[in-house]
Parts: structure tokens; C-alpha cells; sequence
């Protein structure tokens, strides 16, 4: 069966605190694992929230601040202590690329893996597999900083009344699927297009076209709200967004489940980030993320 989930391993900005670590995500995508961010301790949250080296086929930083990149180290280290047998690509701004080396060969240690670097300089497609398509947006902080989109490829669903309609029935209907057409009866004409799912990462950022773009119709939208808005002026000039800045994003994007993360120390009381987000109108599945917690992407529609 296949699993599509956020794994939640941290959830701070700047400072960690004692029950938040700085920044970590594992997106599972079935037989895939996207890990973004991975800040300092993401190695150590890894093997808390039992997500092995293994699992981990991509790695994508969003910008290169401390408390989403300084876990790159260990990590990379992990993946080829463990021998991890299949390639492991990363993806990263481009004008970081000397905090990149600097992270991968911060110590001494044997490299086993093939670890593929495809860092990011413009807005488009990153990869393509059978599963999903990657891409990069721009997005607006003090440094270069990239959000990520998972897109699947639209599907089709079958519709039992019109397939017996046609009298269509047992290995005539994987025939069809597989040829298009069968006596006569057009696949169109016996099913219907499924929306593919869509994710985005969206992290350090203000206001932008970006978020716009990356959060536009996505299933799950993992975003950061790291103030307030009472402090939305230290938002703006710090380069990130509020809680109610986000909700509205993902209710005028129509996000069927929204994910607030990287939270500010200076707030102890997570709830009201729940509460002003809800303040703005959205009224769609809502997490204010916890470290360690795992969150499935919403059934297809």
C-alpha cells in the first residue's frame, strides 16, 4: 500500500527550545522520501521519529540559515555510514553552493553513496518521475531562498455504472486502461480524470509570488508562520510570514490541508497560532505542527 505523510521532525525557527527542534520534514510519497530542511539535530529526530537513512532518496534546502541546513552534515555522514544502496540527489540554491561543500565535507568520513548535487538558480521543473514532477519558486528572505511543489501526474477513474453500460467487465476494463479503446468504447467515454495530488514546502519567506504560486490547488501546503500577526512588522522585515498571512494564502490557493510550522521562541502558546489562522476565514483541514508528529496528505479527491 502505498503512503503518502509528513513526517514533522522539527518545528523551531532561529532558536530551538526545549520542545521544539530546529527544522527537519520527511514527505513520504510512496516509495519515495523527500527530506527538506534538515536543521541541526535532524539526525538525532530521525532516529526518534524512526525514519531511517534509507529512507531518504532527496534532499532539498531551501536556503542556506543555520536552522535549516546545519543538520546536512550528519546527515550526509548517516547516509553513507549506513551504505544506503540507491542514489541520493540534493537540491539547493545555487549561490550557496559553497555552504553546501562546506556542510558535505564538514569532517572526515568514508563516502559509499552516490550523492547527486542539482542545485536550483530559476523558477521551473527540477525533476520528473512516474510519480511526481518537482519544482522550484523564488521566494523573498534576506538570502537566496527556493520553495519546492510536488505535482502528480493526473490520472483517470474508472465509472463502474458506465463501464456496465457498455457490458465491460473483468480484463476487458485493464485492456482498455492499457489500449485507449475497445470496440468501439473510448476510455473517455468510461471514466473520468483524477487530479493528481499536489504538496508544497514553502519556508523563510514574505509575501511573494512565489508563495502564491507554490501553494496554488495543493493538497497539503506545509508553511511557515514563525510570528504572530501583532508582530507582522518584524515579519516583513525579517523576511517571513504570520499565521494569518499564511492561512490566507492557503484559503484564497483553495489548500485542502494546511500545515503551520516554524514557530519563533517567543511564543509558548501554539494554540493561537490556530486561532488566528482560522480568524481569516480558512476552514479546510488544519495542523500547527509538533515535532515528531506525522500527518497524512488528504485522500484524493
Amino acid at each position: 500500500m502505498s503512503v503518502r505523510e509528513l513526517v514533522v521532525l522539527g518545528t523551531a525557527s532561529q532558536v530551538p527550545t526545549r520542545h521544539r527542534n530546529h527544522n527537519g520534514y520527511l514527505l513520504r510519497w510512496d516509495g519515495e522520501g523527500i527530506l527538506f530542511d534538515p536543521g541541526e539535530g535532524t539526525q538525532r529526530q530521525m532516529l526518534r521519529a524512526g525514519v531511517a537513512a534509507h529512507d531518504v532518496n532527496r534532499i532539498c534546502v531551501t536556503h542556506f540559515h543555520g536552522d535549516h541546513s546545519l543538520g546536512l552534515a550528519g546527515v550526509i555522514q548517516r547516509i553513507n555510514l549506513d551504505k544506503v544502496p540507491h542514489p541520493v540527489t540534493a537540491h539547493y540554491p545555487r549561490s550557496g553552493q559553497r555552504f553546501f561543500d562546506r556542510l558535505r565535507y564538514a569532517t572526515a568520513y568514508r563516502e559509499t553513496v552516490d550523492l547527486a548535487e542539482d542545485p536550483v538558480d530559476t523558477d521551473g521543473p527540477l525533476a520528473r518521475t512516474p510519480g511526481y514532477t518537482l519544482e522550484a519558486r523564488r521566494l523573498s528572505h534576506p538570502v537566496e531562498a527556493f520553495g519546492y511543489r510536488l505535482v502528480e501526474p493526473d490520472g483517470r477513474r474508472m465509472l463502474p455504472d458506465r463501464l456496465a453500460a457498455h457490458g465491460i467487465e473483468g480484463p476487458d476494463v485493464g485492456r482498455l486502461q492499457r489500449e485507449g479503446s475497445l470496440d468501439g468504447v473510448a476510455l473517455e467515454d468510461v471514466s473520468e480524470v483524477r487530479r493528481g495530488q499536489r504538496f508544497a514546502f514553502v519556508m523563510d519567506t514574505r509575501l511573494c509570488d512565489g508563495v502564491y504560486a507554490l501553494a496554488e490547488g495543493c493538497d497539503m501546503l506545509v508553511i511557515e508562520s514563525t510570528f504572530l500577526d501583532e508582530d507582522e512588522e518584524l515579519a516583513v522585515e525579517f523576511g517571513h510570514l504570520t499565521a494569518g498571512q499564511a492561512a490566507r494564502v492557503a484559503r484564497d490557493a483553495g489548500v485542502r490541508h494546511l500545515v503551520l510550522t516554524h514557530f519563533s521562541q517567543r511564543y509558548a502558546d501554539p494554540d493561537e497560532f490556530e486561532r488566528q489562522a482560522r480568524a481569516t476565514g480558512y476552514d479546510a483541514d488544519l495542523t500547527v505542527a509538533r515535532d515528531l508528529q506525522r500527518v497524512a496528505l488528504p485522500k484524493r479527491r
